[in-house]
């Protein structure tokens, strides 16, 4: 074969090689293509689903819950107490969302307000403990009642919660450690109440005139008994 030959051959193949190249990448656009396009359906799919839900079911179901926590705070307001509740409890039980979680922590309070602590705690597991203040308030509701239950192990973990939840705020923080430190108390745990105080006078100095409460009383009591 000659030089030019030779030349126009490899040419030839350089072509096809090129032109074999163009096809893959065709193919592999195509391919592509058919996995975007493919891809594109399956999320208007999805969007298309979650906006029913919004729409057809959410939405009407937020509406409903809210209308029917608005009856219940009112009979709440009017003093029927025992009809809020019954309502309240069947808000909890039947609908999600903010009306449900609301209710289950109003129900709470009610039944905590009529001794039925375990009833109380029920609600308790229900409601989702998110907004600072109002979620550290039911963590300490929460070991009010292992408290009166006498389950004093559980109580230390819900005021612990609630100093956590309560973002040093200095006039809720003390308040929850000091339920803390009356736990300990009984549970003999000295130690542990002495440094609940301790940590109250360092880290809360003002708490204690601002509310009419002797901390240094309740630390020196501690720390005697600690020492015995």
């Amino acid at each position: 074969m000659s030089k030019k030959d030779q030349t126009e051959q490899q040419g030839a193949n350089a072509i096809d090689e090129i032109n074999d190249q163009l096809t893959g990448i065709s193919r592999k656009v195509q391919e592509n293509q058919r996995i975007i396009y493919i891809s594109t359906g399956i999320v208007a799919f999805i969007v298309i689903c979650v906006l029913v839900y919004i729409y057809a079911f959410r939405n009407p179901g937020i509406e409903r819950g809210n209308n029917e926590i608005g009856l219940a705070d009112l009979q709440l307001f009017q003093g029927n107490d025992s009809i809020a509740l019954t309502q309240y409890e069947s808000i909890a039980n039947e609908h999600g969302y903010s009306a449900g979680n609301r209710a289950a922590l109003q129900a709470a309070i009610l039944l905590f307000e009529k001794g039925e602590y375990q009833q109380a705690l029920d609600y308790l597991s229900k409601y989702s403990a998110d907004e600072a203040f109002i979620g550290a308030a039911a963590y300490s509701l929460e070991g009010d009642c292992y408290v009166n239950l006498d389950q004093l192990d559980n109580a230390v973990k819900s005021f612990n919660k609630a100093i956590a939840q309560s973002n040093d705020n200095p006039s809720y923080t003390p308040f929850f450690m000091l339920k803390l430190a009356r736990v300990y108390n009984a549970q003999q745990k000295y130690g542990d109440e002495l440094k609940v105080y301790e940590k109250i006078e360092k880290e809360y100095p003002a708490y204690g005139n601002m509310y009419g409460v002797d901390i240094r009383k309740y630390l020196e009591r501690a720390r005697l008994q600690a020492a015995q």
